[in-house]
């Protein structure tokens, strides 16, 4: 069976006062929830410069969980954390639109990931970012949505001026934005030993992948890996507020499907 072992932690950082991150859970309660709905974890990272970005992040994440604890067993996961992630942003659209005469700006990066079986479903928009951690190396699994990352995937520019670019914190997607969003969603197989790192900008501008990936290591319980992640992004900047989720794969369910069904390989 999916078995999992996670923590948590995020931060305002050093220099502001209120934290526009925020992130929660569920946790299945049995053993057959497991299998049938399995796990979510989301983050949000509300979008600085814009009305109540505290507002929309919670929004966001609670408005998910909320959903994926109601969901219906045995939806597909990837049907399931796609449809979760786009009513979230209506969500965040509509009370945007009913925050006052005109309305609001508040919008909200999201990155979610939905577990079960033995695969992993991530769900994102904005900049807030998944890596997958194996073997002492992290891969990222999600794609900026900035102007600059854009950029690069039309030819436009090279990895390296993204990197420097005015434009690399720019988003070009985002929930609440607009009514109707394209959500990313991408589906990996999963293993034993895996860490999945979910983060928010704080964090992913000053570690790089290469010292997450040293921080959350096989010996080192995830509680204390998140406190070092957090500590190093505070030292190294600390301009912005700080998030990460770590979940480490302990056990997982094998399983094919045929003719519709799901069968357990061994």
């Amino acid at each position: 069976m999916l078995d999992v072992d996670f923590a948590q932690l995020s931060d305002p950082g050093r220099l502001r006062d209120n934290n526009e991150d925020y992130l929660g859970y569920v946790q299945p309660a049995t053993p057959e929830e497991a299998r049938s709905r399995g796990w979510l974890f989301a983050l949000a990272d509300g979008v600085g410069g814009h009305d109540r970005g505290e507002v929309a992040s919670h929004a966001a994440v609670e408005q998910l969980l909320a959903g994926f604890r109601a969901a219906p067993t045995g939806e597909p996961l990837g049907t399931l954390v796609a449809r979760l992630a786009r009513a979230a942003n209506a969500h965040v659209y509509d009370l945007a639109r009913q925050a006052g005469p005109g309305g609001s700006a508040m919008a909200t990066t999201l990155v979610a990931c939905g577990l079960r079986y033995d695969r992993a479903v991530i769900a994102h928009a904005g900049d807030s970012r998944c890596y997958l951690i194996r073997e002492g190396r992290a891969r990222l699994l999600t794609r900026d949505h900035t102007l600059a990352e854009d950029q690069v995937g039309l030819g436009l520019l090279s990895a390296k001026e993204a990197a420097e670019a005015s434009t690399r914190h720019l988003l070009s997607r985002s929930l609440g934005s607009n009514l109707f969003l394209n959500v990313e969603i991408s589906e990996h197989q999963i293993f034993p030993d895996d860490v999945l790192a979910l983060c928010s900008d704080g964090l992913h501008n000053s570690v790089s992948a290469s010292e997450m990936a040293t921080l959350a290591g096989p010996s080192i319980a995830l509680g204390a890996a998140a406190q070092k992640l957090v500590a190093l992004a505070n030292e190294r900047d600390g301009g912005d507020n700080v998030s990460v989720q770590l979940v480490r794969i302990r056990s997982v369910e094998r399983v094919g499907m045929y003719r519709g069904r799901l069968y357990k390989l061994r």
